[in-house]
């Protein structure tokens, strides 16, 4: 069934309505151009394992415990219960549901409500065309029940409570895109923290080598083997990459605080575990939901989805807002003048009505709103394709990341061999004096810039597995949840 299937229904069995278009969904049966490839380059190095792409295949519903962390696990079931975000999407959700009970409350039943008063009066004769008749003075005491109902004719109530409904359900979507957003937060910001250390530990032990080939090269400059311009090239290279320690405690420190506030925590109190890549694996095995069903599994889809159905019931409310509303009302109740009579019988009074209210002319304004509610419609059509388009886009680059990223470990991890294969001979060669200073410092940048390149590219593997499972729409589908306010309407 399509996206406006139910709501059409709605609109089209109560007041007549434009005919409302179908928003225009790609029918696509992949995500990129080129087919997938069974599995994953792979790299001997952590997190360089063979990833298989399985189609058709249900996400866990706890997918990043495909990561085999306890701590990661632990972190991200505390942040559930503690974070403040998913608080806030709770309590809109629920205050969305209360509005429809309200809704529902005062439009498909009769509203009852009990009247008493009181009121002391002065009559004169004159109201009755004798003003020789002294005024009166007495009391006159009220207690009534009233009841009144308005007919929905037009199928304008029942178009505000599919609304009402459509907005519920959007705020559930709304929660799940809260958790699904909590969770690949979660584990994105652990990656890069265990990337960051893995950089820290590459950058404090290039610069353990570099320091070590100086105090070499000081003892040689003693010695009057190598000059002084090279001892000066060599403590400007110790220098530099110094530099990079600062910058890289800097970012893991924000990584720390971003996922203690994550948690629900403030950045000073929290307790949090520490993560290395080491400590982290890869999946091994990639489910990939087909086109088709990522339209019912992505919360951002589904929430555009009630929103289109949502629009399309506002534009039935505008349409029976045109046509005649029956209104009946009822009252019984007694009117003495005496509090002791007040439920005698001989005071009792009662009255039946009703009220038909046809719209003849508004200068317009209830044709306008109509087509309001049209162009409101059509603007929901137009995010939803979009929306669909958009993630679509999210999926085939998650895909093109996972698959390109095996490939760009595997090439840094030989780089990274070589270039420590290459420092090594030219340290040697450099102690022997085979070669100059130059061809050390050369050999030393290199296997600098690939053991940083190596972190980079392990931590992006992680990521861009994580950000493969959100972009899919993450487990939430298979996620119970305590909210049956999400499973009452729609």
């Amino acid at each position: 069934m399509g996206p406006l299937a139910a709501a059409t229904a709605t609109v089209a069995g109560c007041a007549p309505a434009p005919v409302l278009r179908e928003p225009q969904v790609p029918a696509v049966t992949s995500y990129m151009a080129h087919a997938l490839p069974e599995a994953t380059a792979s790299a001997d190095v952590a997190g360089g394992v063979e990833q298989r792409f399985a189609l058709d295949r249900d996400i866990p519903a706890e997918w990043w415990q495909l990561f085999h962390s306890d701590a990661l696990d632990g972190l991200i079931r505390d942040a559930i219960a503690a974070s403040p975000s998913m608080d806030a999407a709770q309590a809109t959700l629920h205050a969305a549901w209360e509005n429809y009970l309200a809704l529902r409350g005062n439009t498909r039943r009769p509203g009852v409500d009990a009247q008493l008063s009181g009121t002391r009066q002065r009559i004169s004769g004159a109201l009755f065309g004798q003003p020789d008749i002294p005024a009166r003075v007495f009391n006159l005491f009220d207690a009534s029940v009233n009841v009144g109902y308005t007919l929905d004719l037009g199928g304008g109530i029942r178009n505000q409570l599919a609304a009402g409904q459509w907005q519920v359900q959007y705020q559930c979507f709304e929660l799940e895109g809260a958790y699904l957003a909590l969770t690949a937060n979660i584990v994105n910001t652990a990656v890069r923290e265990a990337s960051l250390r893995a950089q820290m530990r590459a950058s404090t032990d290039i610069v353990q080598i570099e320091q070590t080939q100086l105090d070499g090269m000081e003892q040689q400059l003693e010695a009057g083997v190598i000059a002084m311009t090279d001892v000066l090239a060599q403590r400007a290279l110790v220098a530099q990459s110094r530099t990079a320690l600062p910058v890289l405690s800097k970012e893991l420190e924000q990584a720390r605080h971003q996922l203690a506030v994550l948690a629900g925590r403030p950045p000073s109190e929290a307790n949090l575990p520490q993560f290395a890549l080491e400590d982290l694996q890869l999946p091994e095995e990639l489910p990939v939901s087909l086109p088709a069903t990522l339209l019912t599994q992505r919360p951002d889809l589904r929430g555009s989805e009630a929103l289109l159905k949502e629009a399309a019931a506002e534009v039935g409310v505008a349409a029976a807002n045109r046509f005649p509303q029956l209104a009946l009302t009822g009252r019984y109740g007694s009117e003495p003048t005496d509090l002791r009579d007040l439920f005698s019988s001989p005071a009792s009074v009662y009255s039946v009505g009703a009220a038909l209210l046809q719209p003849l002319f508004h200068g317009g304004a209830l044709r306008a709103k109509r087509a309001a509610a049209v162009d409101a419609y059509d603007q929901a059509v137009a995010l939803y394709e979009q929306t669909v388009l958009q993630a679509l886009q999210n999926v085939a680059d998650a895909l093109n990341a996972v698959e390109a990223d095996a490939t760009a470990l595997r090439a840094q991890a030989e780089a990274e061999s070589a270039a420590k294969e290459s420092l090594d001979a030219a340290a040697e060669r450099f102690r022997l004096g085979a070669v100059d200073s130059l061809t050390l410092l050369t050999a030393q940048r290199d296997y600098q810039r690939s053991r940083l390149a190596l972190a980079q590219a392990q931590g992006a593997r992680y990521a861009d597995t994580a950000a493969l499972f959100a972009a899919l729409g993450g487990s939430w589908l298979n996620q119970a949840t305590d909210l049956e306010v999400c499973h009452s309407g729609g």
